[in-house]
């Protein structure tokens, strides 16, 4: 029933009318990836689930309306608003901004192997070694999945969340 739910909510493409509508959409699909991954050791961090964002807020506070009363499990899900990656490995999920994007290989770097997602937008985010990169298609949400970036970070993919993705690069084990 949950699966049946995840499709009818979150369609493999959905439009994006305007820029509000399309971070509504995006938020949406952070939850929904963080449902479907499975992280070693249970995830890891506190009692609270955290989904950070990196550098500028393309959200402007979508994120917080959209997740508001949200949880992961049994971890309520806590937005944070990062301005240096050093602060990253606290994350279960970090959304890096497009204004990061020509410190990718830093911040990478900063995360190491840490169970930690990584989601962004830029054009080469997968190719620099991103985990799940947004895309848009004829005005429609998709995303991309690198599960060789996912790998050494111990993350799992749901086979659900696969067959959503525009493009999986990688193979998953």
């Amino acid at each position: 029933m949950l699966f049946l739910l995840f499709f009818a909510a979150i369609p493999e493409c959905v439009p994006a009318q305007d820029t509000t509508a399309e971070y509504h959409v995006k938020a949406g699909f952070l939850f929904h990836f963080a449902e479907l991954v499975d992280w070693p050791d249970g995830g890891g961090g506190g009692p609270q689930f955290a989904l950070c964002v990196l550098g500028d807020d393309p959200f402007h506070g979508e994120l917080e309306n959209t997740l508001d009363g949200k949880a992961i499990g049994s971890r309520p899900i806590h937005v944070l608003h990062l301005k240096q990656s050093q602060d990253a490995r606290s994350c279960q999920v970090l959304f890096i901004s497009s204004s990061e994007g020509r410190h990718l290989p830093q911040i990478f770097q900063a995360l190491g192997n840490s169970p930690v997602m990584t989601v962004g937008e830029t054009n080469d985010f997968i190719d620099r070694g991103g985990m799940i990169r947004f895309t848009l298609e004829d005005d429609k949400v998709r995303f991309e999945i690198n599960l060789k970036a996912a790998d050494p970070a111990g993350l799992k993919f749901s086979s659900r969340l696969l067959l959503l993705a525009k493009n999986v690069f990688g193979k998953q084990g």
